[in-house]
């Protein structure tokens, strides 16, 4: 009797199991929602994106999607825990992730999903990823071309070496994550998959076949690509991050990878020379030259995002011819918004619109409304919540964000977050932008610079300055919002248990990149 029993309790497992949905996360680097087709943006016309767009046609675009601290690695600590940095122990570029933790991929692979992670990890290499049944990841940042990648085969946590391979990175993590799909996971099970592509980071070296994509346009310029930081606090102007500036040859191209092979060269320098005879030709100086900077800049971002949106469309063709389309959830989504000229900058780091918005969207068969648009305030804070939920996992009481199950079926609870808590803390260090933290209710916005040479306050109505041109902190008529927002933030800070002094190992130990000299703000 017990014998028979314990059938029927792995059969109503099994059934149980089967029923759970798949899930498919993909995530890039760095991927400004303005290079999304699907968004409204000054650039739309020219996204390479038509495979993420169908994301959005099928099912849901949101066009609030806030992250919680916008640079690599804190973000993806954030998503594997559902926890903020301060929470989570990882704060700032450099720090080690403490595998250790609960994560929501070991509550997954407990609950009989089998799970994966292909591609970017950035969390540190002293340990495998933990919770996964395979992991192929790249070394550290990880090269464009020819990557070298760290294996765990069987899941037990230790990394079993290190394969070379030889080819164009974005081609070659869809490779793996589509062998994975087909040969390597246990098929009895619901799968979650985080297939995570390195592009379109800094310094967007793009495919051989997309070299020359481009080369016949002029994109258009932001509107605010000579922005002067009038207006705003003594950070806006101290940082080191303008296309001006900042940009190595390297990033402009001016010179080769050094990592390629002499095939790979031969179409690199097939490419690029002609074009960078032209500009030494030219002899541009100036606002031309910032212009050209500009174009180089933008057009390699978008060929980087050309060759993503040809894998993802892989893979959905694979979903569709395997059988699996209609039970998995597709989430698209980037792990902060980056600048495209606008302000002159590139890069993210702040709280400012462009990379405070990460582009997010999500397909999910006979549960999600197809073209469906939402302008609720959500996060990647959110997703372990949401694929505990979707896995019939009990939600952990110490995560930070919340199930976004009811957003997607349409029934958004009345109680949802009506604003949202930001904090970056890496300075001195790259790009130097000063440490910061805020609240933003989708409207407006209050920011707090609180470095002892720079504690000064910020406050925007998107509304009347979606550009973020002007601080309006202090000024008349705003001191209710400025109140209402200053308890927010208090609120914020009280029931996340934000320690009042920042963590030790959120100071950087390297000395801060070249400073630009500041202008003393209006």
């Amino acid at each position: 009797m017990k014998f028979l029993s314990l059938i029927l309790a792995t059969t109503a497992l099994s059934l149980s199991a089967a029923k759970r949905p798949n899930v498919l996360f993909i995530f890039t680097d760095d991927h400004a929602y303005q290079a999304v087709g699907a968004y409204d943006s000054w650039l739309k016309e020219h996204c390479p994106t038509p495979n993420i767009d169908s994301l959005a046609r099928d099912g849901m675009l949101f066009e609030q999607c806030y992250v919680t601290n916008s640079i690599c690695g804190p973000m993806r600590a954030a998503i594997q825990t559902g926890k903020y940095s301060h929470a989570n122990g990882f704060l700032v570029n450099g720090n080690r992730f403490d595998g250790t933790q609960q994560t929501f991929p070991k509550l997954l692979r407990k609950a009989g999903y089998t799970t994966a992670v292909v591609g970017k990890w950035h969390l540190g290499e002293h340990m495998a990823p933990q919770g996964y049944d395979y992991s192929e990841v790249l070394v550290g940042q990880g090269p464009y071309y020819n990557p070298p990648m760290r294996k765990d085969a069987d899941g037990d946590g230790k990394n079993d070496g290190v394969v070379k391979h030889v080819g164009y990175t974005t081609d070659i993590i869809t490779d793996l994550a589509l062998d994975w799909m087909r040969d390597k996971r246990d098929k009895e099970k619901p799968f979650m998959l985080m297939f995570q592509h390195k592009a379109p980071h800094r310094n967007w070296q793009p495919a051989p076949k997309y070299l020359n994509k481009y080369d016949d346009v002029t994109l258009p310029e932001p509107p605010t690509l000579f922005d002067d930081y009038s207006g705003r606090t003594l950070a806006a102007h101290q940082q080191d991050m303008t296309i001006a500036e900042t940009m190595t040859r390297g990033d402009l191209k001016l010179s080769a990878p050094g990592n390629l092979t002499p095939e790979q060269k031969k179409l690199w320098d097939a490419a690029y020379d002609p074009k960078n005879e032209a500009l030494a030709k030219a002899k541009l100086t100036g606002k031309e030259l910032v212009r050209w900077k500009y174009q180089r800049y933008v057009k390699d971002y978008l060929r980087c995002i050309a060759s993503v949106d040809d894998g993802i469309g892989r893979m959905l063709a694979y979903l569709k011819e395997a059988g699996l389309a209609e039970n998995t959830i597709v989430i698209y989504c980037s792990d902060q918004g980056f600048y495209l000229g606008e302000h002159g900058w590139f890069d993210k780091r702040w709280m400012y619109e462009e990379s405070l918005r990460t582009p997010m969207l999500v397909r999910w068969p006979g549960v999600v409304k197809p073209g469906s648009r939402n302008g609720d305030i959500v996060s990647p804070i959110d997703f372990a919540e949401t694929f505990c939920e979707v896995a019939g996992i009990e939600v952990p009481g110490d995560m930070h964000g919340r199930s976004l199950v009811p957003v997607l079926q349409g029934k958004t609870p009345k109680n949802w977050r009506k604003s949202f808590y930001y904090h970056y803390y890496e300075y001195p260090g790259w790009h130097y932008v000063r440490r910061h933290y805020g609240v933003a209710d989708g409207r407006y916005k209050l920011i707090h610079f609180y470095e002892k040479d720079v504690d000064q306050w910020e406050l925007f109505d998107l509304k009347s300055d979606p550009g973020e041109m002007k601080s309006v902190y202090g000024k008349p008529g705003m001191t209710k919002v400025q109140k209402r927002l200053t308890k927010q933030l208090a609120m914020h800070r009280r029931e996340l248990e934000v320690p009042e002094e920042d963590p030790p190992h959120s100071i950087v130990k390297r000395l801060p990149p070249r400073l630009r000299k500041p202008t003393a703000p209006n």
